[in-house]
């Protein structure tokens, strides 16, 4: 008689509760961050309020610092997981878009779904970086990373039409406008519909960057 069958090992349902475990730790981590501070959160406190052992919260998102790291990557991917730029969705569709106009709407509709995620955490971040050197490390590299990644749109917008700015000129532009700190001045404080704001990302990357 031919012997027991064996089952093959499917991962998926383990998987799947690592990702929930996971996503339960990043909304814990910015709920306390935002109601309390980032120094003032203790791990422990992280772990109570995901309903997770603290050693759970150390082996599915790290230290406090990679916590925070995580909560900015998966802010800018909307996921639970950190995507790189260059796997990301918009920055695809941005390279393969054949004009300027069309890469210019690609990367601001990209950023404003992107900056009310973003915001909250970065200010956290920024506020706890004056007493925290992890991050303030963390928030330089984060700057340096942006300020590179502005100068290859930059750079690929001028494949398609003439800058009327050298390429760095045009990154550092690119860069301030679109600042989660701007999208928080007009969005948050000022009023501003995200629709107009995209609008205005658009209308001012035209006039800024492209040559008459």
């Amino acid at each position: 008689m031919p012997g027991p069958v064996k089952r093959r090992y499917d991962a998926t349902g383990r998987r799947e509760a690592a990702a929930r475990t996971r996503a339960a730790i990043l909304d814990a981590a910015r709920e306390l961050f935002t109601e309390r501070g980032y120094a003032a959160t203790p791990m422990t406190a992280i772990a109570d309020r995901a309903g997770v052992a603290l050693d759970t919260v150390y082996a599915a998102a790290g230290r406090k610092p990679e916590l925070a790291r995580l909560l900015i990557e998966t802010a800018i991917s909307g996921t639970d997981q950190v995507i790189p730029a260059e796997q990301r969705d918009y920055v695809q569709a941005v390279q393969a878009a054949p004009d300027a106009a069309s890469k210019i709407a690609i990367y601001a509709a990209a950023i404003t779904a992107i900056a009310p995620r973003l915001a909250p955490v970065l200010g956290i971040i920024q506020q706890a970086a004056y007493a925290e050197p992890e991050l303030a490390r963390l928030w330089n590299e984060i700057a340096e990373r942006r300020a590179a990644n502005m100068r290859r749109f930059v750079a690929d917008l001028a494949t398609v039409a003439q800058l009327r700015l050298d390429l760095d000129q045009a990154a550092d532009i690119v860069w301030a406008t679109n600042a989660t700190e701007m999208y928080q001045l007009l969005v948050g404080q000022r009023g501003w519909s995200p629709q107009r704001y995209e609008r205005f990302l658009i209308d001012a990357w035209h006039r800024l960057l492209l040559a008459d």
